[in-house]
């Protein structure tokens, strides 16, 4: 049952299952004192006195009294009961820990750790509480039996059995404990200094690993050989003197120079552009394209959805066709004749340029000479999917991976710590900050007479519903109900609105989006399908109902959909009367500034790194006590010490790096580090 619920399945899983938290033992709560809005968790002492079970089969529960001098508290278990009950002996003084809650007036503990008194008196200090499941709580198995079994563990444990894997000089240069020491401090500190030096110490270990294995793959990165780009030729000259829609910024310049350099050093470019939204990516992956077919060589461009993709190939085709230079586009949508047209241009070289989605990865689709592979919302790709690009060449392309969810830099230095990082952090010229502001259900009314008014200046509008997870269903009936709720404020005999969403078939949600695009329909009734890639200069209003229920990164990428034109455009945050304290922050952080980088940095430390990138599902980030946000300065001191530690000794030959480098070897196999570009 443990290797089921909390993967332990050995003596050495259970040591380095390590407690989340300490309790002083020492410490007992009257109970006449807890008040469950104020207090955690408690310790109490008392005796036991009638215990009883009531209710039927699985809505059955045991229910216990424990009073001490001073008040009395009812305990409650709602599973495992019978073998509590068959556990439990009235008339006997037991120390009780738990959580306390309020329950119809009344102070209970549900599910509390209870022990006999002369068995808890044995052990003193700080106590470590383990993570652990309701399943094995039912079983017996709580807190304080990790405790026990830990503690036995450890008393048959010698420091030889916990080999070290630092090299020596680390361990003294950074002041480190020794792993023994740190696994059994972890455990059961003396006190709360060796508590902290083995906090660290594992912290500092954990994320060492992670480094070392980043600066390995970024070592592998410059030493892989890529195509020369050594030409600036006809191609990115003319397009730069004579059809550039607008003056580059000193950001895309910027960047545009380190493109070029990566590119013509012969070694293959791995380079992530950041840049917030608006501020024109689209242009450098442009003139880097350009930059490909000046050298001779095919480029392609990959983003996540149709839409994305269709958004590219219109902006990019629109370009190109001044120059004469064709561009095609290739998703799961186009079939037959025009396939097949697209596929022998790519193969026999005729086909410079292509944009697409997934279909770009499929086997039967080669190149003749790709030479630039640019990915767009590179984190919506599975690592498999990206990797798939590479293989369509003997030699692996030059990479240029963009993003307009900005990366904080501690997430950066651990998600992409291979990647070569460019910042476009200029707005283009003319541009217009966006004006956010946050409402409440009672201003609807108000909010919808603002959007008439802007309409009515042949402006445009988006209307954006969140998606429900949990059902499809759901989210399609809360849309639909929210087009009829539009519609009213909006008749048909003067306005015309437009649905988007994700069960809709997929010429339909096409048609509907075209007519957005093209002026024809004033509003665009959507869910968060139009969170990236959508660009229409004229829409001036983005209104994001049920705004709480957003995410930071996911509000500042739909207020990214305005803003595009030379008007003034606007952003509402609609939500209910009611909301939570945390969601209340959220729509002041996004009312109070516009920078994606600051944003990025408050939804890290909000929402952490695991549930902002799905780095928890994609099993990119499992630190079991490293925390990327609160660590940044042992993130700091662990880069620099990998870096110098793989310059001196790439491949971890050295006798000192041996222990290091098999430790690795697990790492890498569990944590996937070396495919995470």
């Amino acid at each position: 049952m443990l290797r089921k619920e909390l993967d332990i399945g050995s003596f050495g899983d259970l040591l380095y299952h390590y407690p989340y938290r300490y309790f002083d033992r020492t410490e007992l709560t009257k109970i006449k004192d807890i008040n469950p809005a104020s207090t955690d968790y408690v310790q109490i002492a008392g005796t036991l006195i009638n215990i009883y079970e009531e209710g039927v089969g699985h809505k059955s529960r045991l229910v216990a009294t424990l009073y001490d001098d001073t008040a009395k508290i009812e305990l409650v278990w709602f599973q495992g009961a019978k073998w509590m009950k068959k556990n439990l002996k009235e008339n006997e003084r037991y120390v009780v820990f738990g959580r306390a809650a309020e329950f119809n007036g009344y102070v209970n503990i549900p599910h509390p750790e209870i022990e006999l008194w002369s068995a808890a008196s044995a052990v003193s200090g700080m106590q470590p509480m383990y993570p652990t499941t309701e399943k094995l709580k039912a079983k017996g198995i709580t807190n304080r039996s990790f405790a026990k079994i830990t503690q036995a563990l450890l008393e048959k444990v010698n420091p030889g059995d916990i080999p070290e894997v630092l090299p020596p000089n680390i361990i003294s240069e950074y002041k480190l404990c020794s792993r023994y020491h740190a696994i059994k401090w972890i455990h059961f500190p003396d006190t709360v200094e060796h508590m902290h030096m083995a906090r660290h110490r594992l912290k500092w270990e954990e994320l060492f690993a992670s480094q070392i294995l980043i600066a390995r793959v970024r070592l592998q990165h410059t030493i892989q050989p890529g195509y020369r780009f050594d030409t600036v030729g006809d191609h990115f000259n003319t397009f730069y003197k004579d059809h550039l829609p607008f003056q580059l910024t000193g950001a895309q310049k910027r960047v545009l120079k380190e493109i070029r350099h990566d590119t013509a050093t012969g070694k293959q470019m791995n380079r992530l552009v950041q840049g917030d939204v608006g501020s024109g990516k689209t242009i450098v992956a442009i003139m880097s394209i350009l930059l490909a077919l000046d050298n001779g060589f095919q480029a392609c461009m990959m983003a996540p959805t149709e839409i994305l993709a269709q958004q590219h190939y219109q902006s990019i085709s629109g370009l190109m066709e001044a120059m004469g230079i064709p561009v095609r586009i290739l998703t799961g949508r186009i079939k037959g004749k025009e396939r097949k047209e697209i596929m022998a241009g790519l193969a026999d070289g005729t086909l410079p340029i292509v944009v697409g989605t997934h279909a770009l990865i499929e086997e039967s689709v080669q190149f003749k000479n790709l030479g630039l592979a640019v990915i767009d919302e590179q984190h919506r790709f599975g690592v498999g999917q990206r990797s798939k690009l590479w293989e369509k060449n003997e030699r692996a392309p030059h990479v240029l991976v963009m993003t307009a969810t900005p990366i904080p830099r501690t997430l950066a230095m651990t998600l992409y710590g291979d990647l070569d990082v460019s910042v476009i952090d200029e707005l283009p010229p003319g541009r217009q900050e966006i004006k956010t502001i946050h409402r409440n259900e009672m201003h609807r009314a108000r909010v919808m007479h603002f959007i008439r008014s802007e309409i009515d200046k042949g402006r445009q509008a988006y209307v954006v519903y969140p998606l429900i997870e949990e059902s499809e269903k759901l989210d399609y009936e809360s849309l639909t109900a929210g087009f009829e709720q539009v519609k009213a404020f909006f008749p048909d005999d003067k306005y015309n609105i437009a649905m988007v969403h994700g069960r809709q078939e997929a010429g339909l949600k096409q048609r509907n989006m075209d007519r957005f695009v093209k002026g024809e329909a004033h509003i665009l009734v959507a869910t968060t399908v139009i969170e990236v890639g959508v660009n229409v200069p004229n829409a001036s209003v983005m209104l994001v109902e049920s705004a709480e229920r957003f995410g930071l990164s996911q509000l500042h990428q739909l207020r990214g959909r305005v803003g595009r034109g030379a008007d003034q455009s606007y952003c509402i945050l609609l939500t209910g009367a009611k909301v939570s304290q945390e969601s209340r922050k959220r729509m002041e952080i996004m009312v109070s500034t516009s920078n994606g980088f600051i944003i990025a940095e408050q939804d890290l430390a909000m929402r952490g790194p695991g549930d902002l990138y799905g780095t928890k599902q994609s099993g990119v980030i499992k630190f079991k006590l490293a925390d990327i946000v609160m660590d940044v300065a042992i993130l700091e001191q662990t880069r620099i010490a990998a870096q110098k530690l793989i310059a001196e000794d790439p491949a971890l030959t050295h006798p000192v790096n041996q222990p290091l480098k098999n430790v690795l070897l697990n790492h890498s196999a569990q944590n996937n580090w070396s495919k995470i570009s």
